[in-house]
């Protein structure tokens, strides 16, 4: 049967004559969604004029895909007078699949200010069958419906530092209009707002009034302001910690403003317990219901460059963003700017747009972490990162590397990543940020800030452009880390400085760079490339000798890169998805959409790595023990290793007690060779070749002295945890050793969340599995006599 009413959006089709992807299955509907205005009725397609009544989302509605559940929400949204995205997607613990979707009101969450947090939304899951069925719906809606235009641009409030003094009976507020307007020139939104006056300490006069629970404030920013003037002159800084949303509407029902040195995030941090929780009340006031004002460290007014910085985030915090942030904030009044003219855009529409997503972010994840460089009270440069990310770098931040390919156009935003190789050899993210200016002062401040989030770990390399600035920041913040330089940025200057010499050179260079195996055979072919080409006064050449130990990979064999080849740089983590030409209003959708696919690809090949096991081709001890702990990925680089090894001949040149050297040729091959040198009273080897010191693997030379030697298992050493299976789960128990103990509890805490998570994704795909979860957790609980 068909729905022939005039304003109908979809049709059901009769199993008689069934269009493609229709069926009647008695009282279920399964639903093809077609452009507005047409519809499928009785296999023809209608204009929407000649229709009579609504087709409504109803529980128990079945579709083909999510795609024609989204399609047919979206048409259904246009006809009423709202427009949707994509919500949350769960997927399944068994394969990884997506086996649920919501589609939500565009107005859903506060992530923008033309958010309301709206309820609205579909939710369709997938059945055995393979089709999706709405199983959970809310149609109303908190805002009005219409014709939606172009959005508005966001509207700040300016807002004045207000307090609070308690006094005894009733507290009598007065109010009084405000006549200011916003920047548009439109009236504040808040005409009313609550006046009082503020007390200071010492000669200013009488000192603040401390907080107390039962405090009466009319806004959160009012009990923000009046906290952040107490902790000013208590001698200590606060900033904003977990907040708690309602259920029903996902308003904001409580906030924490906690001490500076709340949590153990990074080194400066003491896990301080000092807090201020307010809590709003049915007639919108909020109350302060929990307090604690003992801290764990000395207090005392700050001074100096930490006091400036203060002084900038609260100017900041007023006039940018009305006062309610949990910035971390660093004043670069002193580092000397240059490149005036080259302002990256950076604009104001971008931090009200990022520093909204990231509050946001923090009421989610705990572990989220964001950082503004201020200038003279003008935000500069914005670095971040969640939990997840922070928790990756203490696995995988040995070696990083910084792209900034955005340089390479004409940029619209100098977007800019950390990304490390995690142990399925995937790009994992380890921080984002946007830059302002490209100068030593700002690329130190965002080296140090990325530090201060990883909790100080230093990685051993770090793969970034050649630009002075960038190498003077490097060498400041990471002492010891060997810089590698990105070889996009070193083809592009070739190009460009030796596109006069005929076409020989390039093969002659390329045979300097690339086939040199020792640095006397270096030296020799690069000043043979000189005389012979007149490149004595060319300037680039020259610079590029100097600095060879920073990009001919010769002199980079020997530091470890996690394998990331020396002729290329890993790929760009968001790939063109976003880059520096991506426009602001999909800036964080098309972050957070790419970010996911990332992480869908490495929970992929856990699964793959835990599940799956790969065909062994040798009968070899080493190869079965290999299999065991490493990842799928890093087995296959692994035995790959192995089989050629069986095209290599060892022969012993040198022998002095337990020291044996072999020289190791491929068959046929008199060029190809390598020298391996063996102890036999602890099992090291190392090889010329340096593979196992670029990227933790046992080179094929090594393994065919194993094999003449009869070592039949690979020692410990020669098996990097990182690219073992278990990297995410035992990175703590080989690190505990490594970091101060602030350092040591962040990667415990971290450690622990991600396993929660774990449990909370698979149990809540069952009543089953939550009950088995459940199950495990409280025996856990018992063995940590938390729970009897």
């Amino acid at each position: 049967m068909g729905f022939t009413s005039g304003s109908a959006l979809f049709t059901n089709i009769r199993s008689s004559d069934m269009a493609p992807r229709g069926e009647d299955c008695g009282n279920t509907m399964i639903v093809k969604a077609y452009p507005l205005g047409m519809v499928v009725i009785d296999n023809k397609v209608i204009a929407q004029d000649e229709r009579d009544s609504r087709f409504e989302p109803n529980i128990g509605l079945e579709f083909y895909s999510a795609d024609d559940a989204r399609q047919f929400y979206s048409i259904y949204a246009t006809h009423i007078g709202f427009r949707i995205r994509t919500g949350q997607l769960y997927r399944s613990r068994t394969d990884g699949s997506v086996s649920s979707r919501r589609f939500v009101c565009s107005k859903e969450g506060f992530q923008l200010n033309s958010r309301t947090g709206c309820p609205a939304f579909i939710r369709v899951q997938r059945r055995d069958s393979g089709k999706w069925v709405i199983d959970q719906i809310h149609k109303e809606h908190n805002h009005e419906l219409g014709d939606e235009g172009e959005s508005r641009p966001p509207v700040y409030q300016q807002r004045i530092p207000i307090m609070t003094k308690p006094v005894s009976g009733v507290s009598q507020r007065p109010k009084v209009k405000l006549p200011e307007r916003v920047d548009d020139g439109r009236p504040c939104p808040s005409g009313v707002i609550n006046v009082k006056r503020i007390k200071r300490g010492g000669d200013g006069g009488n000192p603040i009034t401390e907080p107390y629970a039962g405090l009466v404030f009319n806004s959160a920013d009012e009990a923000y302001h009046f906290y952040q003037a107490y902790a000013g002159n208590a001698g200590f800084r606060i900033r904003v910690g977990q907040l708690f949303r309602a259920k029903q509407d996902g308003s904001i029902t409580s906030r924490r403003f906690v001490c500076s040195k709340e949590g153990f995030q990074h080194p400066s941090r003491l896990g301080c317990g000092a807090f201020m929780r307010i809590k709003r009340q049915e007639s919108g006031t909020w109350i302060v219901d929990r307090l604690q004002k003992d801290h764990n460290h000395d207090n005392g007014l700050e001074t100096g460059t930490r006091g400036k910085s203060f002084a900038a985030s609260k100017k900041f915090i007023d006039e940018v963003n009305g006062g309610l942030n949990s910035l971390d904030l660093t004043d670069s009044k002193n580092h000397r700017f240059v490149k005036k003219g080259k302002e990256n855009n950076i604009e104001h529409d971008w931090y009200c747009l990022l520093l909204d997503y990231f509050r946001t972010k923090q009421g989610d994840d705990t572990g989220f972490f964001y950082s503004v460089e201020v200038d003279g009270g003008k935000c500069m440069s914005i670095f971040w990162a969640d939990g997840r990310s922070r928790f990756s770098c203490s696995q995988f931040g040995d070696s990083v590397v910084f792209d900034t390919s955005y340089r390479q156009s004409n940029y619209l935003v100098p977007f800019a990543t950390f990304v490390g190789v995690n142990h399925h050899k995937q790009p994992v993210l380890l921080g984002c940020a946007l830059i302002a200016k490209e100068t030593k002062g700002s690329f130190t401040w965002l080296f140090q800030t990325w530090l201060r989030a990883m909790s100080g770990q230093h990685p051993k390399s770090i793969i970034a452009d050649q630009d002075l600035a960038i190498q003077q920041a490097i060498t400041l913040v990471f002492p010891g880390t060997h810089h590698r330089f990105s070889m996009w940025q070193i083809r592009t200057k070739e190009h460009e400085s030796l596109k006069s010499l005929p076409s020989e050179f390039k093969y002659e260079y390329d045979k300097c760079i690339y086939q040199s195996q020792t640095t006397m055979e270096f030296n020799t072919m690069w000043n043979v490339l000189i005389n012979k080409y007149g490149l004595k006064d060319n300037i680039w050449f020259s610079e590029m000798y100097e600095k060879r130990e920073n990009w001919v990979p010769l002199y980079l064999r020997g530091k470890f890169f996690a394998g990331i080849p020396v002729d290329g740089t890993m790929e760009s983590f968001f790939g063109t998805f976003l880059n520096g030409q991506t426009p602001m209003g999909e800036f964080i959708s098309r972050y957070e959409q790419s970010l996911e696919r990332r992480r869908e690809e490495e929970r992929k090949e856990d699964f793959n790595s835990c599940n799956l096991q790969a065909f062994l081709q040798t009968k070899e001890p080493v190869e079965e023990q290999c299999r065991r702990v490493y990842t799928l990925s890093m087995f296959k680089v692994f035995q790959n290793e192995l089989l050629q090894s069986y095209n290599y001949l060892g022969i012993k040149t040198y022998e002095e007690g337990t020291i044996i050297r072999y020289s190791v040729r491929r068959c046929g091959n008199e060029i190809e060779r390598h020298a391996v040198t063996f102890c036999a009273s602890n099992l090291n080897a190392s090889c010329s070749c340096r593979m196992f010191e670029f990227e933790g693997i046992l080179c094929r030379h090594v393994l065919r002295i194993f094999n003449l030697l009869d070592v039949q298992e690979i020692p410990s050493r020669y098996l990097l945890h990182r690219w073992t299976r278990n990297a995410e789960s035992g990175i703590v128990l080989d690190t505990e050793s490594v970091f101060r103990p602030q350092e040591f509890n962040a990667l415990v805490v971290w450690s622990l969340r991600e396993a929660a998570c774990k449990y909370i994704e698979s149990g809540t795909a069952s009543l089953e599995k939550y009950k088995l979860a459940y199950e495990i957790l409280r025996e856990g609980g018992k063995k940590l006599c938390w729970q009897k």
